[in-house]
């Protein structure tokens, strides 16, 4: 009985793997073996930063509107504290966006802020 060799499925397989890995350096976009495991760990940190790019986002809005707001001499956390306690329900990417790109808006929250806190 002769030996299997895979032959078409095979270089089907390998072939798909290669595809996917263009554009890595050196062997790793030649290679088989050195391909389908940068490929295994590419997917691993898609897969991890997927999550960890909304992590920076709201790091970034927090630095964001903690500058803006300690312009107006308060902190991120008691502006936080006295927008809840007045009631308004904002998201930090639209803060973020009112303390840069519309300063007027964000002063009016600011001092609603400041106002719910007394």
């Amino acid at each position: 009985m002769p030996r299997v060799k895979g032959g078409t499925v095979t270089r089907k397989r390998r072939k798909k793997v290669l595809k996917l890995a263009k554009g890595y350096r050196g062997s790793k976009h030649i290679q088989f073996k050195a391909a389908s495991t940068q490929l295994f760990n590419s997917y691993n940190y898609a897969f991890r930063d997927r999550r960890q790019v909304k992590r920076d986002f709201r790091k970034l809005w927090i630095a964001r509107i903690n500058a803006a707001a300690r312009m107006h001499d308060i902190s991120y956390s008691k502006l936080m504290h006295g927008l809840k306690l007045a009631n308004i329900d904002m998201n930090r990417k639209m803060l973020a966006d009112l303390a840069i790109n519309d300063q007027r808006a964000f002063k009016k929250l600011v001092d609603t802020a400041k106002d719910a806190l007394k």
